[in-house]
């Protein structure tokens, strides 16, 4: 395999207004390699790969390809040299079919129309180049988030492509569809396609990697092998060895009160009769399988969405169903799975984000108090250590972490004194998963509670008191954390979907 770079970024340095981003950073993206770009939200990552992209130009330094330097203006620059970008926000249309996203921007025309017989064989050619065998007739909308970023890459490799920057691919993914990309990746790299890696899941580096590039502040910090020590890579991305990965404490000393009650819980074709408590100073995992109806539970509570039967009570006292307004009002708060679209207005301030839930309840006279919600705001912005310029930058600025803090903000701010956590650490580094996971402590220790759903099984394990497990829309059990075992929730988690694969195999067989 040739040894010269398909690509290097050479000492380059970024800046936006008087904030440098990046300062001085050299990467090399060799072919049939693999380059991971390792660092917390905020170090600059995002930046490289936009200069890659031809998004962003540097300021300073040289970008070469096959070692002459070059000018990438814009995105289609850098296509034209044979680089694509898989964004973990997928650029393809879900109301068009496989075939068309897979030739969209370049459709073949015979006599001055589409040809759709030569679009499709084009898009199953492209498919075979990653060993996908799919209906390219089908929407792409009906499609899994694993099978929709085979496509995006069976695009990118229809253009010719031979250098993949690959940004938060398994963010979203199932281990078993993690498996499956990276069989793609080995696959790509033996045919010398070179590729630049992001990912927030140390255990993945190993087995994926070639070297690893560390970033911190926007500086490079040191190029070292994949399979380097995660401990070191950790200390590497924020400058400090992290002594716990979860650092759970229970420093709550108060009376032992439930907080949240939720008995009989059912929503239409998803969770039914679902019951649980949580006292004062606890922290209760809804743990289960994807599917499982956790996320529905928790939206429920939220008062986000409608239920068919049961009660839910905070301190006793019952919530009226499908009131997000009677929801807050009693203390209770919600950090969505999916932030960017169901948690944060992107395109507002940081400052008006946190204010959201608190707008009315501190008007005065009906007006709203702009100092005092920039006073609030700018306190629990210190206090959370969000990353930003000013109050005033908007939050999709901001990097997955700090837009994560910003979330947290908006609900310590309102007071509330039950947190609902969908997901609260997908998408964020190290350094930011400690981050919130000592905010968990704190909202407990200070007599709060926390009903956290995660699909990571040591967050579970290293965070909760109490564990839920769910399966197929119920309850299938519950384990106090300290004698869990990832065997141990699993086997629960999965009892009500062996039970159905049962039951259709005697039908099938009757």
């Amino acid at each position: 395999m040739n040894g010269s770079p398909i690509l290097t970024l050479d000492n380059v340095s970024k800046a936006f207004g008087p904030v440098t981003v990046i300062d001085g950073v050299s990467v090399n993206v060799l072919p049939g390699k693999v380059q991971v770009l390792l660092g917390e939200n905020g170090a600059g990552k995002s930046t490289l790969i936009k200069m890659m992209a031809g998004v962003h130009q540097p300021d300073g330094g040289r970008i070469l390809i096959d070692g002459e330097e070059v000018q990438l203006p814009d995105t289609k620059a850098s296509e034209k040299h044979g680089i694509a970008t898989i964004h973990q926000e997928l650029n393809l249309v879900g109301t068009m079919s496989i075939a068309e996203n897979i030739s969209l921007g370049r459709l073949p025309r015979r006599f001055g129309l589409v040809d759709k017989a030569r679009m499709k064989e084009d898009a199953r050619a492209a498919l075979a180049l990653i060993g996908l065998d799919l209906d390219v007739d089908r929407q792409v909308g009906e499609l899994g988030i694993a099978h929709q970023q085979l496509v995006e890459i069976a695009k990118a490799l229809s253009l010719n492509a031979r250098m993949l920057i690959l940004d938060e691919p398994t963010a979203a993914l199932t281990k078993r569809e993690i498996a499956s990309l990276f069989k793609v990746v080995e696959d790509l790299r033996s045919r010398g396609v070179g590729m630049v890696f992001i990912s927030h899941h140390l255990d993945e580096i190993a087995a994926i990697g070639d070297s690893v590039s560390v970033l911190r502040d926007g500086r490079f910090i040191a190029e070292v092998p994949a399979t380097t020590h995660e401990d070191e890579l950790v200390r590497l991305m924020v400058g400090r060895d992290i002594d716990q990965q979860f650092p759970r404490r229970r420093e709550y000393a108060g009376p032992a009160e439930t907080l949240l009650e939720v008995r009989g819980l059912s929503t239409k074709g998803m969770v039914n009769n679902v019951s649980f408590s949580v006292q004062a100073g606890e922290v209760v995992a809804l743990a289960g399988l994807v599917g499982a109806g956790r996320t529905e539970v928790i939206r429920a509570i939220a008062g986000i969405d409608p239920y068919t039967s049961g009660t839910i009570s905070v301190r006793g006292k019952a919530l009226p169903p499908l009131n997000v307004g009677a929801a807050i009002r009693a203390g209770i708060g919600h950090v969505p799975e999916d932030r960017k679209v169901q948690g944060l207005v992107l395109g507002a301030a940081v400052n008006e984000n946190i204010g959201y839930a608190t707008l009315a309840a501190t008007a005065r006279a009906g007006i709203v108090d702009f100092a005092g919600q920039r006073k609030r705001a700018q306190e629990v912005a210190d206090k959370l250590r969000i990353r930003m310029s000013s109050l005033d930058q908007t939050v999709g600025s901001l990097s997955g972490g700090n837009q994560q803090k910003t979330v947290f903000a908006r609900w310590i701010v309102a007071g509330a004194t039950v947190l609902l956590l969908d997901e609260p650490t997908r998408g964020v580094d190290v350094g930011a998963k400690v981050e919130i996971y000592e905010l968990i402590n704190a909202i407990t220790a200070a007599g709060g509670a926390v009903v956290m759903v995660s699909s990571e099984l040591p967050e579970v394990l290293g965070m909760a008191d109490r564990i839920v497990v769910m399966s197929g829309g119920h309850v299938s059990g519950q384990l106090p954390a300290e004698s869990a075992t990832q065997d141990s929730v699993m086997s629960l988690a999965v009892r009500d979907v062996q039970r159905e694969i049962e039951d259709k195999q005697m039908k099938d067989e009757s």
